[in-house]
């Protein structure tokens, strides 16, 4: 989106804003992504891109797969005890790709009431690099304890950007990290 002047001239483009976490009172981890892109902000999901394999690998690991409805899929997560969200409730990014997010015009979401409404959270996991580094960078600085000293883990991103890795190598890691949340 870009926003145009009274007189015509383009302005930058305007700011994004992310959704509301999807978690329960009894979430015992938190997988964090950096901020919706452009397919997934206009379905008002997660992950809607359909080449991104984040569903498929819940659909692996917790029956969320894509081609269950989204209230479905998300259903399934919470009651596996995995909350989801965003490190970054805004900013201004053109198009979908976080190296594009301006650094000027972050604003981190409220993790420290996150916590406080889901306090059995013990771990982060970081859908990628991005999502690992902003957390890091605008989070945890001002995170109180014990918040700040939650184990914070960065997984491989399930986006189509990220294609160096092929899927069964990120389902693998992200079995690993959530392991102790996997169904009997």
């Amino acid at each position: 989106v870009v926003t145009a002047s009274a007189d015509g001239a383009r302005d930058r483009p305007a700011a994004v804003s992310s959704f509301a976490p999807i978690a329960n009172r009894d979430a015992r981890v938190l997988v964090l992504g950096s901020m919706p892109g452009a397919r997934s902000l206009a379905a008002d999901q997660y992950y809607a891109h359909p080449q991104n394999r984040f569903w498929w690998i819940m659909g692996q690991l917790f029956d969320a797969a894509p081609e269950h409805s989204y209230a479905q899929r998300t259903r399934q997560l919470r009651a596996h005890g995995v909350a989801l969200w965003d490190v970054l409730q805004s900013c201004v990014r053109p198009g979908s790709l976080d190296a594009d997010i301006d650094p000027a015009t972050v604003v981190a979401n409220d993790f420290a009431a996150l916590f406080a409404r889901c306090p059995r959270i013990g771990a982060v996991l970081c859908n990628g690099g991005t999502a690992w580094q902003f957390y890091r960078r605008y989070v945890l600085p001002d995170l109180p304890q014990p918040w700040a000293s939650l184990p914070v883990t960065k997984l491989p991103s399930t986006s189509p950007a990220h294609a160096s890795m092929r899927p069964a190598q990120k389902l693998a890691a992200w079995r690993r990290a959530l392991r102790p949340f996997l169904p009997g």
